[in-house]
């Protein structure tokens, strides 16, 4: 009972409101200065009047703003996804201008040597990692055997030490088993470039009497059937002629940056197939 009795008080409150309201709307036209009586409702009635209409303005705000940000919030998405795309094709452009500057250079060292060469692709380190050597993704399929030499635009890689049917093993010339008979370009003083596992070379068996000095460059001789003459090897960072011995110690930075082998080049000699027949 109590509670229809709020009820019914409620809506007698609401019909007086509007009643009111009704009253005043109806005599808005006249030219008449409000009386007292109408002073006095205006006054009762107009802080509701206020607070209804800032409500209606809140409520029409909020989801003018909600609806505003979930655009904004769904361009924001679209713009970054458009960024992170373009961002994708200037890497894959930026990698393909890089490519072709790599291939562009093969290309020209391939007419320098002017033999048959086999183009390959670095696809993996030595599995042991005992050794210096990569994995090339050419093998017999391809023409390549046992011992073929292995360059690229800077210089002289390595030779080819296994081999299966598409793949191959390439042995570098800083491993501690390579050798390749070499001369000072400038000089024509002959030595022997050997690997260190490290990242410089030694030349050894270089007389007392040469006349190597830092900068020269060092070239393979085309002694001992695999690498043809010519070829870049490296240059000669160090020169010391110890006390008692035959022979200068001599260091050869390579032309190679192995660190950043990608794509090679395998020369095909008949040399090796003959050894291997």
């Amino acid at each position: 009972m109590q509670g229809d009795k709020r009820f019914r008080n409620l809506w007698i409150s609401i019909f007086f409101v509007c009643f009111v309201l009704f009253l005043l709307s109806s005599s808005s036209g006249l030219k008449q200065p409000w009386n007292p009586v109408e002073q006095f409702i205006i006054e009762i009635t107009a802080p509701f009047q206020k607070l209804i209409r800032q409500t209606i303005n809140a409520t029409r705000d909020f989801w003018t703003n909600y609806f505003y940000l979930v655009d904004i919030r769904s361009e924001n998405r679209r713009l970054k996804e458009e960024m992170e795309s373009f961002r994708r094709e200037q890497s894959r452009y930026k990698e393909l201008v890089t490519a072709h500057e790599r291939l562009r250079s093969l290309l020209q060292f391939k007419e320098v040597i002017r033999r048959p060469v086999v183009a390959a692709q670095v696809i993996g380190l030595d599995p042991t990692g005992w050794f210096k050597s990569v994995i090339i993704d050419k093998g017999k399929n391809a023409g390549l055997r046992w011992d073929m030499p292995v360059v690229n635009a800077s210089g002289v890689v390595g030779r080819i030490v296994s081999v299966s049917n598409n793949y191959a093993k390439v042995l570098l010339i800083i491993d501690q088993n390579s050798a390749v008979d070499c001369l000072t370009q400038r000089s024509r003083d002959r030595g022997m470039v050997k690997g260190t596992s490290g990242q410089v070379c030694k030349m050894d068996y270089m007389a007392k009497s040469s006349n190597a000095v830092l900068g020269d460059m060092v070239i393979t001789s085309g002694l001992g059937g695999v690498f043809p003459k010519g070829l870049p090897v490296g240059s000669i960072t160090g020169v010391k002629e110890g006390e008692g011995k035959l022979f200068k110690d001599i260091d050869v930075m390579p032309s190679v940056d192995f660190s950043k082998l990608e794509e090679v080049l395998v020369i095909q000699t008949t040399y090796p197939m003959e050894i291997e027949e």
